[in-house]
């Protein structure tokens, strides 16, 4: 088994099956399936059910992921470790940030740490709930995350750092209710008609919440692309509770975006595995850490 055969295993897994993980490797179908197949000897077991066109994975192949990829995760580790050696030039750290928090803070996080280490490329991966930031760290998939969560921080899989909080706010179109308000009660929500995320985020937790406490409103549409909401609420379709987070950007586009009373929070946290960072994300976490807490 070499390091080679377990990158080629996990852009199968990756990609969704044989013939786009081929085309992201630069490599032929026939050469990426010959190289499966050595694993699958190295091994004594088949990784995946060959269905048609589709790479289904077996058993074995559900076990193999994540020591895949806690062993690719430790040759890149130890690559940039070398490349530390000239000031962290070059490099890649892979970042998983719920959407939300992909906005602000990540986007003042990235311009401080860019600023001193131009030559480090950040890839966002995108994660819709808590737990899928904590499973993307856990695994390897990524080095660190950014979520935000009603309750404590994650302590007991990953480190957490508490970075900040972010209040709900409610946007409204600039023709919509509520003219002339600064912020708007909670229990005055009832009866307008609401853009909702997925259920697992903050945002959904908050409006189901209000329901639970009696509060009543429509849902005009619940989606899972958070980009869509503001549009959707400029279109006039109807109001959104989000992170204040939003807030800059949704007042730049014309909307307006109210606090809502009684205030409530999310808390924002920097995750990573407790061991194994790579120079890229050691130098990510003292570059933002020190801003946080100041």
């Amino acid at each position: 088994m070499d390091i080679r055969q377990l990158e080629h295993f996990l852009a199968i897994v990756d990609q969704g099956g044989f013939t786009r993980a081929a085309s992201a490797l630069y490599v032929s179908q026939p050469a990426l399936s010959q190289t499966v197949q050595s694993l699958e000897r190295d091994l004594g077991s088949a990784l995946f059910h060959r269905i048609g066109r589709r790479a289904v994975l077996t058993e074995a192949g559900e076990a193999l992921i994540e020591p895949a990829r806690a062993a690719v995760r430790s040759l890149e580790t130890a690559r940039a470790s070398v490349a530390a050696v000239h000031e962290l030039r070059e490099g890649r750290l892979d970042v998983a940030a719920m959407p939300s928090q992909a906005v602000e803070p990540l986007t003042s996080m990235i311009r401080a740490f860019s600023g001193r280490w131009p030559g480090v490329a950040v890839a966002i991966k995108a994660a819709f709930t808590r737990q899928d930031v904590i499973d993307m760290v856990r695994t390897g998939a990524v080095e660190l995350g950014l979520l935000a969560a009603a309750g404590p921080l994650p302590d007991k899989e990953v480190a957490s750092h508490l970075v900040g909080e972010q209040r709900f706010v409610l946007v409204v179109p600039p023709d919509g209710p509520f003219a002339g308000r600064q912020s708007v009660d909670c229990q005055e929500l009832a009866g307008q008609r609401l853009i909702v995320g997925q259920r697992g985020t903050g945002m959904r937790a908050y409006v189901d919440g209000l329901v639970e406490r009696g509060i009543t409103f429509a849902i005009a549409v619940e989606t899972e692309h958070r980009v869509a909401i503001l549009p959707l609420v400029l279109a006039g379709v109807g109001l959104a509770v989000v992170t204040e987070s939003w807030r800059a950007l949704a007042e730049r586009a014309g909307a307006r975006v109210l606090d809502i009373e009684p205030k409530s929070t999310l808390s924002v946290g920097l995750i990573s595995r407790r061991t194994g960072l790579s120079p890229a994300a050691e130098a990510f976490l003292s570059t933002v850490l020190p801003a946080a807490d100041s």
